[in-house]
């Protein structure tokens, strides 16, 4: 009990590492889309285009965002490529952050500091962590010239599928990316509503704490790999399979 009251005690309380974001809009908001979902990330979901691949990960084409996350009537989700970006400082705390309520997938669930898709830009497919380091910086205000792209540690892959609110999923194939700096944060209300940095002999005991469900992909790689991978950060390369594709079970937690 007095674990699980520090630990609650930590989110809630702490004034450096996490921080609370103004839910006062600073200017009228704009009608929803049809589907009823936050202009800004109505207007993403038409404006990305996602890389569409196969079971290898080998890149097949293109699709929308909105498509490639609109579960279809057999339940269904296009397979597409994704990344999931792990953020520790060098003392080796892990960024944990919770979606904004307006997120179209998953919205209000807890997860790692970054999870989103390289894009098809200027007639190509994006580099995964060229992706990475722009969404960081959309994300969380992480200027880019503070991620070098050989602070990030390329691990392996995951092939997952869960059909979210049944209306809104996900089929992945994501490339987990672990990155260590003391970078300053400054999340984006639209996509991040809270963080914290969780200490390692915390983690365990905090999980129960939190006030909502964590997101499918970060359940699985805390279920099958993140103690492995966070207790040798210092070594985290000699760990790395990045030419496999791991098939994880997702349980609730």
């Amino acid at each position: 009990m007095l674990v699980r009251r520090f630990t609650r005690s930590l989110w809630n309380t702490l004034k450096v590492e996490k921080r609370y974001l103004s839910s006062e809009p600073t200017k009228p908001e704009p009608k929803e889309d049809e589907d009823g979902l936050d202009p800004a990330q109505a207007a993403a979901l038409d404006k990305d285009i996602c890389l569409l691949v196969d079971e290898k990960d080998t890149f097949i084409g293109t699709a929308t965002k909105r498509d490639c996350h609109k579960v279809g009537p057999d339940g269904k989700v296009p397979l597409h490529r994704a990344f999931s970006v792990f953020l520790f400082n060098k003392r080796g705390d892990m960024l944990l952050q919770r979606r904004s309520s307006q997120k179209v997938t998953y919205p209000d669930y807890y997860t790692n500091a970054c999870c989103s898709h390289p894009l098809y830009i200027d007639d190509k497919p994006e580099d995964v962590i060229t992706a990475a380091r722009r969404r960081l910086n959309h994300e969380l205000g992480i200027p880019l010239d503070k991620m070098d792209p050989e602070l990030f540690t390329f691990l392996t892959r995951v092939h997952y599928h869960d059909p979210g609110d049944g209306v809104w999923g996900e089929h992945e194939i994501d490339h987990i990316l672990f990155f260590q700096s003391d970078v300053k944060v400054k999340p984006n209300s639209d996509e991040i509503s809270e963080y914290c940095f969780v200490p390692k002999s915390e983690f365990n005991a905090y999980l129960p704490t939190l006030e909502g469900p964590i997101t499918p992909w970060f359940n699985m790689i805390r279920r099958h790999r993140l103690k492995l991978w966070w207790d040798n950060l210092h070594r985290l390369k000699e760990f790395a399979e990045p030419d496999k594709i791991q098939k994880f079970l997702n349980e609730n937690k």
